[in-house]
């Protein structure tokens, strides 16, 4: 089954299951167990892991169950809370993989540099600035950043697993009290879109100029001059997938690229 669905990600540790702690993944496969009557949670694998804190508009998700799809949309609908909303469940087609089968994913990150903050009603996902920001310096320290790179510099690392990524898009705009920046990749890896933010965020400052975006891309080692941006500010927005006949060569192409040392 396909699951696409929404969350606010305040209240959850982020979206994989962690032993006493509330998270996405956890409270799905808990309300999945119980509609279906079974002994033991169903593994649900999903196109983003996020972040504690970090929310979704556009999660997909996939479990392999024996149930018919309106049914498990209705009732799941009924059980899970209230910060989580199951926009549809739907039979996925053969070879589809909502982690590996996936194009690309889009992300906006959202902040104000307004003195007095952000709107309250909209403070959980509006991350608010203390200085101003200049967005025309963002935006050409973002040009160094596109294409495909090794973003070690960007990312918490993890034992065997490659870095290499390929940055489609990055650009911000303001409306408004606002600024959005959107952020497209094949894929992204632990942290890396916050610490992008943060590098953009050090030249909109006007504390670095633009190539500092390619000096820390280069270095492929973390650096104390760029920071994580909190997380409320971030959002999954979509998930990318391609035609039903293509699912198969794209998980190939994806597991390959994961495989790389």
């Amino acid at each position: 089954m396909r699951i696409d669905l929404a969350y606010d990600g305040t209240d959850f540790r982020g979206w994989a299951t962690q032993p006493g702690l509330r998270t996405v993944q956890g409270e799905l496969e808990a309300a999945l167990a119980t509609v279906l009557r079974l002994p033991e949670p169903p593994q649900v694998t999903c196109a983003g892991r996020t972040d504690a804190g970090v929310h979704a508009r556009g999660q997909v998700a996939h479990v392999d169950v024996d149930s018919h799809p309106g049914v498990l949309e209705r009732r799941l609908r009924r059980i899970v809370p209230q910060d989580i909303r199951i926009k549809s469940v739907t039979a996925a087609p053969e070879h589809f993989d909502a982690r590996f089968a996936a194009l690309e994913r889009r992300y906006i990150y959202r902040m104000t540099d307004h003195p007095a903050g952000p709107d309250p009603l909209a403070r959980r996902m509006i991350v608010a600035h203390p200085r101003p920001l200049n967005i025309d310096l963002m935006n050409e320290a973002a040009q160094h950043l596109l294409g495909e790179h090794d973003f070690a510099a960007f990312c918490k690392r993890r034992e065997g697993a490659t870095t290499v990524r390929t940055l489609l898009d990055l650009r911000t705009i303001r409306g408004g009290e606002t600024l959005a920046t959107t952020v497209r990749a094949d894929a992204f890896c632990h942290s890396m879109v916050r610490s992008l933010m943060g590098c953009l965020v050090a030249v909109g400052e006007r504390r670095y100029p633009p190539e500092f975006a390619a000096e820390i891309l280069a270095g492929r080692e973390r650096d104390p001059r760029v920071k994580v941006m909190p997380a409320h500010g971030l959002v999954l927005e979509e998930v990318r997938y391609p035609a039903d006949d293509q699912l198969a060569e794209r998980v190939q192409q994806s597991r390959r690229r994961r495989d790389e040392p």
